[in-house]
C-alpha cells in the first residue's frame, strides 16, 4: 500500500530530535555518536544531516562504511516519526558510491515507499555537502512495526529502568502505539 502519514505527525521543517538521549545516532549523549538530526519533510519523507568527525573514520581521512550505514539507518529509523510508529530495522541494504571525507557533511534523504501490515518499505540516499551534492551511500530498508514492550523484554534492565523512570521518555513511546 502507498504510505500514509499520520495526521499528528510533526509538520514539514520540523526538528525530529532524539528518540533516545543515549543512541549513537541522534543523541546528544554520546560524545562520538553521529548526532544526526532529522528534520520532516513533505509527504512521508525525511532529511537529515550529520558531520564527519575523525572518530568516524575507517581508512585514513574517510569516513567508515558501518558508520555510513548507521546514518543512512538512522535516517531511515526517523521516519517512523511520521507514520507513528514504533519500528526496528529488519534489512538494510546499503550501497557505497563514493567515500566520504572526514569533516564533510553528509546531506541525507530518506522516504517511505510502501507498508504492507507490520512491514515498512524505505529508500534513502546521502549526498556530501548538500542536497545538490554528489551521492556517496544509498540504502533500501524493511522496517517491522514492533510494540514498545519489545524493548523493554529485550534491553538491558539498568536503562530499561532508567529510560521507564523517566515518564517524558516513556510517554513518548506509548504515544506511537496508535495500534495497540
Amino acid at each position: 500500500m502507498a504510505p500514509v502519514r499520520h495526521p499528528d505527525a510533526p509538520a514539514p521543517g520540523e526538528l525530529l530530535g532524539a528518540h533516545y538521549d543515549q543512541c549513537f545516532g541522534c543523541g546528544g549523549s554520546q560524545p562520538h555518536g553521529l548526532h544526526l538530526e532529522a528534520r520532516a519533510a513533505e509527504g512521508v519523507r525525511v532529511t537529515a544531516e550529520f558531520t564527519v568527525r575523525p572518530a568516524h573514520q575507517g581508512a585514513p581521512g574517510l569516513a567508515h562504511g558501518g558508520v555510513l550505514a548507521t546514518a543512512l539507518d538512522e535516517t531511515l529509523g526517523s521516519l517512523n516519526w511520521l507514520l507513528r510508529v514504533i519500528a526496528v530495522t529488519g534489512r538494510l541494504e546499503t550501497d557505497f558510491v563514493r567515500p566520504v571525507p572526514v569533516d564533510s557533511v553528509l546531506y541525507l534523504e530518506a522516504e517511505v515507499t510502501a507498508v504492507h501490515h507490520r512491514k515498512i518499505y524505505s529508500t534513502a540516499i546521502g549526498r556530501i555537502g548538500g542536497p545538490e551534492g554528489p551521492v556517496a551511500v544509498r540504502a533500501d530498508a524493511l522496517f517491522i512495526e514492533v510494540k514498545v514492550d519489545h524493548f523493554i523484554e529485550n534491553g538491558r534492565p539498568d536503562e530499561i529502568r532508567a529510560v521507564m523512570a523517566d515518564p517524558d521518555q516513556i510517554k513518548r513511546a506509548r504515544a506511537f502505539e496508535v495500534n495497540p
